[in-house]
């Protein structure tokens, strides 16, 4: 499969189809008319918010001010909209890569299709038939994607009190209460 790719995607987001609980995550580029949906976990949409804010602090650092990089998220670029639609898995990601260009001040995000041998991959040239979707933004539309992301992720259900797992409707069985229900 092709790379797709976006050079200054008109939006770039975190979000989710479903209830909490059951909920499918995903990562949604859009460029005019085109759009692309690539599915993933939630620990990878948390992993990849923090590492973004890391990124941008560290160059943010390392420049002395000099990068154009806000500390904080701009006002005008906050996104809580749903996922545009419709929502059509191109790939399920298994791993990502996060990368600074310097040259024109761009974070890089690239998402690799799974292939179910992560474990076993090679460092190298990639290979041909596995999909991949990257998208480069500024580092403003970074901020305000790694923000949307942990409050996507945030936004799920309530831990329990006592154990601090998730709990569902119908309550879970804790183990701070012997197995009972929560």
């Amino acid at each position: 499969m092709p790379v797709i790719s976006y050079e200054l995607p008109d939006r770039f987001v975190a979000g989710t189809v479903g209830e909490p609980g059951g909920r499918a995550f995903y990562l949604q580029a859009r460029e005019g008319r085109r759009l692309t949906s690539v599915a993933l976990e939630k620990f990878q949409v948390s992993l990849l918010a923090e590492r973004l804010s890391e990124l941008l602090d560290e160059v943010l650092r390392r420049s002395g001010g000099a990068a154009h990089v806000p500390a904080v998220t701009p006002e005008g670029l906050r996104d809580d909209e749903p996922l545009d639609e419709p929502v059509e898995e191109e790939f399920r990601v298994g791993t990502m890569a996060l990368a600074w260009d310097p040259d024109d001040e761009r974070v890089v995000i690239e998402a690799q299709e799974a292939t179910g041998d992560e474990d076993d991959a090679e460092v190298g040239e990639p290979d041909p038939a596995i999909a991949v979707l990257r998208v480069r933004i500024t580092a403003a539309q970074a901020r305000a994607f790694a923000e949307r992301a942990l409050q996507v992720v945030a936004a799920g259900r309530p831990p329990c009190p006592l154990c601090g797992l998730p709990l569902s409707a119908e309550g879970h069985v804790c183990p701070r209460q012997n197995g009972y229900l929560g």
